[in-house]
């Protein structure tokens, strides 16, 4: 399967795996949105040329959110998409914070095109910070969010300069939000 038709079935396949899903935030916006523009920021931040790094930023959250296996992203679209999406999964097992603090912890090492993953996944949640912040989070648990996360890219800075500024970007704006909320 050539890359392009590759996308658009891992497109296909996340709308179908995410179909129930919904954002935390007040707009309540369908979850493949997100997965979306993550693998917009991953297409921009590439020039388009690693489809794999793409699929990979339309399945990251399979795992975590869907229930899908490793092994069921590797049969449909190979290793190296599946060893990425496994590169940004947290482990559901383990405590919410202690998750957080491994996000922290193991960015830095974490191989570059992961690094390009979890970048523009973060972006993608701060840019849904700004615009639609869960209803229920209080003013202080969104700055922790928006602290944690810079604290995540911290470990990842050096990776793609455009993709850092776009971030740099999102995270003022939520600043800017936040502070008018």
């Amino acid at each position: 399967m050539n890359g392009l038709r590759a996308v658009l079935a891992a497109a296909d396949t996340a709308a179908r795996w995410h179909a129930e899903q919904r954002r935390k935030g007040e707009a309540q916006e369908p979850y493949i949105n997100h997965l979306l523009e993550v693998a917009h920021l991953v297409a921009e931040a590439t020039d388009g040329r690693d489809p794999d790094l793409i699929i990979a930023a339309l399945l990251h959250d399979a795992i975590e959110d869907s229930g899908i296996s490793e092994a069921e992203i590797a049969d449909t679209f190979g290793a190296d998409v599946a060893a990425l999406v496994v590169a940004v999964t947290d482990d559901k097992s383990l405590p919410k914070a202690e998750r957080k603090r491994l996000q922290i912890a193991h960015a830095p090492t974490k191989p570059e095109r992961a690094k390009i993953l979890k970048l523009a996944d973060k972006t993608s949640n701060l840019r849904a910070m700004a615009k639609s912040p869960p209803a229920n989070w209080s003013h202080e648990r969104r700055a922790e969010y928006i602290a944690w996360a810079r604290a995540v890219v911290a470990g990842v800075r050096g990776t793609n300069a455009w993709l850092e500024a776009v971030f740099d970007d999102a995270a003022a704006e939520a600043d800017r939000a936040l502070a008018a909320a």
